[in-house]
């Protein structure tokens, strides 16, 4: 399957850049282009595209507000930051918004590319620093200890279901769902929904099968 794609940059020659890198795969195909949050969700809204690849800082609407507004209008398009900002504020706001991940633009072509086709299937992506910031967030006095609905939400994944599913089950919104899974990726010092459910099971966290 093809991975249908919309970059959102404000700068013309990064975005021709990363439009050019994804072009490269067979299997993505950049669909459009916008240059600011505004344009973005106008792309999303007509193209329904896999992905929206969000730079955070625009002008106008920035990258977050737009996120929001894609993730709670258009069922079914992920969005995944790709940004040169890593501050606590700037991950905890595009994660409460509804982003499938976050990457930084010096990330390695083969971990973005790589990350684009995980989002486009609703899997988070994080770059190892931002990881480690989510890790400082949340960890507090509790080590690395998840909370009982972070605990919930993994059994979910466990089971099969998927963040709309998980969702529906817990009575909250998939962009909390997102929110929770995110959090118990980086107690666990994990990126992805399996080997999630592997170490929560290796360590007692969930039961085995």
């Amino acid at each position: 399957m093809t991975v249908r794609v919309v970059v959102a940059d404000d700068h013309p020659v990064v975005r021709s850049g990363i439009v050019a890198l994804l072009d490269l795969e067979p299997d993505l195909e950049v669909v459009g282009e916008a240059g600011d949050g505004e344009q973005a969700v106008a792309l999303a809204e007509e193209l329904r595209p896999d992905l929206v690849l969000m730079d955070l800082r625009m002008p106008g609407t920035d990258g977050t507000a737009a996120t929001v507004r894609i993730v709670a209008g258009l069922p079914g398009v992920h969005v995944l930051v790709l940004t040169t900002y890593e501050t606590d504020t700037d991950i905890l706001r595009a994660v409460e918004a509804g982003a499938t991940g976050y990457l930084l633009k010096d990330t390695p072509r083969d971990q973005l590319v790589a990350g684009v086709r995980a989002a486009a299937r609703g899997e988070s992506a994080l770059s190892p620093s931002v990881a480690r910031r989510l890790v400082q967030q949340v960890r507090g006095d509790r080590g690395e200890r998840l909370t009982p609905r972070e605990q919930q939400v993994l059994g979910g994944v466990a089971r099969g279901l998927s963040n709309a599913a998980i969702g529906r089950a817990l009575f909250i919104t998939e962009a909390t769902v997102k929110t929770h899974l995110l959090r118990a990726f980086a107690k666990l010092g994990v990126d992805d929904r399996t080997r999630a459910v592997t170490v929560a099971i290796e360590r007692g966290i969930l039961p085995g099968a």
